[in-house]
């Protein structure tokens, strides 16, 4: 592991600190938590709807040579989520308050990339229930624990979302929410999404999402961003439509970074940056920016607001005494 990886410039450590990293299991969930393993974090839980597939990740991280090296006794875990499911997104959540006393980071990491329309049983478009609806929803659930937390260790807590530069390429300046449209039901309608955009809509969603989220919550108490972590070949497009397939791999082979160059960006904005970067969007690199400047429009500040409500309303639902704030 490169001195890159580990070296952090403000001499901030993991040490005692407890993670959760969703769709830990593979790709870059599962580099990020190698990564915070090797920085001396004490707890790591990486979330996967499959238990063989989360007790090999386990496996994999115990019989890392580096990790049994510098970091033997990290208590490494798996916690079943269903990111296309709200009913599960509770489940998960009931377990990490009964479970887990302290919680000082939560890495939303976990997503798909699909260009065909697919319903999923939290009853929207795949794409965006799984990158954003259902791990706004963890949120909500788990956000009285991290500010417990932060009240606790007397320093903030953490909750960093995989944002992507292409939000930029989103619906909604090209393709206006309707007149009296709800935002979920935009979102979900098969005629109006453009399906290449759909990805970049969930992506969108995040960002100004956490910008709200950012406007709620102090940074003395949670400090909240986005990152991309570049363009890396996880395997998130194998669920492309097979003619797409060829020309991403393409794509990927010319302008992959690696995946560990990755997974530094997303510790970087975890771990690395400090209030400077709450309510931002952090594109790799790790500079800390804004975002679109749709999101600051008219439209982009309704857009934000209309759908923070029918999302915190839809959590509602599925857990009627969520009272995140």
């Amino acid at each position: 592991m490169s001195d890159q990886t580990t070296s952090l410039p403000n001499g901030s450590t993991l040490a005692g600190k407890t993670i959760i990293i969703t769709g830990g299991n593979k790709g870059l969930g599962f580099e990020v938590a190698r990564q915070a393993i090797l920085l001396a974090a004490s707890r790591v839980i990486i979330t996967t709807r499959s238990e063989v597939r989360g007790q090999n990740a386990i496996a994999a991280l115990r019989e890392n040579a580096e990790i049994q090296r510098v970091n033997p006794n990290c208590q490494i875990e798996f916690f079943d989520l269903d990111l296309e499911d709200y009913q599960s997104g509770l489940r998960f959540s009931q377990q990490v308050k009964e479970q887990v006393p302290e919680l000082d980071l939560l890495i939303c990491n976990g997503g798909i990339t699909l260009y065909d329309y697919k319903d999923t049983k939290g009853g929207h478009e795949s794409n965006m229930q799984v990158n954003c609806y259902t791990h706004f929803f963890v949120v909500f659930e788990l956000l009285g624990l991290l500010r417990a937390t932060a009240a606790r260790r007397g320093s903030p807590t953490r909750v960093t979302f995989l944002g992507s530069f292409n939000h930029i390429r989103n619906d909604l300046e090209s393709v206006p929410i309707p007149p009296g449209y709800k935002v979920l039901d935009y979102f979900d309608d098969k005629e109006l999404i453009t399906p290449s955009k759909r990805y970049f809509n969930s992506k969108l969603a995040i960002i100004g999402l956490a910008q709200k989220l950012a406007s709620l919550v102090p940074p003395s108490e949670v400090i909240v961003n986005s990152v991309c972590p570049g363009i890396v070949h996880t395997g998130i497009t194998s669920k492309l439509s097979f003619w797409l397939q060829p020309f991403i791999w393409v794509f990927l082979k010319l302008k992959a970074v690696p995946i560990e160059t990755g997974g530094r960006s997303i510790i970087h904005a975890a771990v690395e940056v400090g209030a400077e970067s709450h309510g931002k969007f952090m594109p790799m690199g790790g500079q800390v920016v804004g975002h679109t400047p749709f999101l600051d429009t008219d439209a982009g500040n309704k857009f934000k607001e209309q759908l923070w409500s029918e999302l915190l309303g839809e959590g509602k639902s599925v857990d009627p005494d969520l009272e995140p704030f």
